[in-house]
């Protein structure tokens, strides 16, 4: 077994399942030309997605647990593979968004398999090591993801896009069914999800705490998608293009800075690393709130700091819960992924109420110290719980 190639497989797996969020963006204007619709419909769309790709997490997680890693995996990649297909026939917004949702179900399997597979293989600096390098290949997706769309679509259509992204879920079915073992640990049993699986990992100190920075750090981070583009364009008058080039900067800097968070949970072990890395990344963001308005470069250096703090915590949440739960390794990701949605979910919303009369500063200043309070309140129950345990 070559755990080189079976990592790589799956960030790539990763990485095409994250391009069903992003890659056919850039064309929403056409397609609702094109299919006749409204606005409102074409943001349905990628609602839709998202709502079925959090809910089939506390599902695929369970069942990788319970029936295994292949026989989750490979029949959704089908899934998602046909799904896109229908996409790319599809001539009405209905049969639209009738497929989006099948591509989220399908799509869902990958982030929860993927990282269960990486924790069945790795082990200690190595499962760090192999979690980085993971993310580093998921976290492409939504650098390249909308240029590469828009270059096919300028010459091929929205057609051409999901005909594209069919295809190389097809190759990676293949690919799978070819190279991936069964991981799943045959000395270990893992029950069904019910209520009791939450239980279990809020029972966890260590799961509590990723779950509370993986939500707030997710409400953050979809605020910064949603309203940096708006702040850019009206407040420095940047084109289209140039608010691109900003976000690429930005995603690029999270992918420079992964490997650095590998390093700081190996050196300072998970809960420091963790409290550390998210803390850092919270004064960011309110460093953002006080000065992102004096000049552009000065926000975009706020915004590069935001990227490289995000790119020290994105192994790490995944590869705590790989390794406190190792029976329910794919349930405890899969409820992870599912508190991370719900809080993308509700970043957008949170933000249309702050931010008014084109001000950052109550979006942003209210985002970070909501988001620095909850670090530190996770760091210190993080600390007593120890100062607990240490007498017995």
């Amino acid at each position: 077994m070559n755990l080189r190639i079976i990592l790589y497989l799956i960030g790539f797996s990763a990485f095409a399942g994250s391009l069903g969020q992003n890659l056919y963006t850039p064309l929403l204007a056409d397609m609702q030309n094109d299919l006749q619709t409204t606005s409102y419909l074409m943001s349905l769309t990628i609602s839709l997605f998202l709502i079925a790709l959090a809910v089939m997490q506390i599902v695929f997680g369970p069942l990788a647990d319970t029936k295994g890693r292949r026989k989750v995996l490979l029949p959704a990649l089908a899934v998602y593979c046909v799904a896109s297909l229908g996409c790319a026939f599809s001539y009405s917004i209905e049969s639209f968004l009738v497929f989006r949702v099948f591509q989220g179900m399908g799509s869902a399997a990958v982030p929860v398999v993927g990282a269960a597979v990486i924790g069945d293989l790795f082990r200690g600096k190595e499962l760090a090591k192999g979690m980085a390098t993971y993310q580093l290949m998921l976290l492409l997706a939504p650098a390249i993801g909308p240029l590469l769309g828009g270059l096919i679509g300028e010459k091929l259509g929205y057609q051409g896009v999901f005909f594209f992204l069919s295809i190389l879920i097809l190759l990676l079915l293949l690919a799978n069914m070819k190279l991936l073992p069964e991981t799943k640990p045959q000395n270990v049993s893992a029950t069904r999800f019910s209520l009791s699986s939450f239980i279990v990992i809020f029972k966890n100190h260590l799961g509590a705490v990723v779950l509370l920075y993986g939500f707030v750090q997710c409400v953050v981070y979809l605020v910064y998608l949603v309203f940096l583009p708006q702040i850019l364009s009206t407040s420095y008058n940047m084109s289209t293009g140039m608010v691109g080039i900003v976000l690429l900067i930005m995603s690029a800097c999270t992918i420079l800075s992964i490997r650095v968070g590998s390093w700081m949970r190996n050196r300072m072990g998970s809960g420091r690393a963790l409290m550390y890395a998210f803390l850092l990344q919270s004064i960011t963001v309110v460093l953002f709130a006080l000065t992102a308005n004096l000049s552009l470069p000065i926000l975009i250096v706020d915004v590069c700091l935001f990227g490289l703090t995000m790119g020290l915590t994105v192994s790490m949440p995944t590869t705590i819960l790989a390794e406190q739960f190792p029976e329910e390794r794919a349930t405890a990701i899969g409820v992870y992924n599912l508190i991370r949605y719900i809080g993308m979910a509700i970043g957008p919303m949170i933000g249309s109420l702050l931010y008014v009369d084109y001000d950052l500063k109550p979006l942003f200043f209210t985002c970070g110290i909501a988001y620095l309070i909850s670090v530190l309140a996770g760091g210190m129950w993080l600390s007593s719980k120890r100062l607990r345990v240490i007498p017995s």
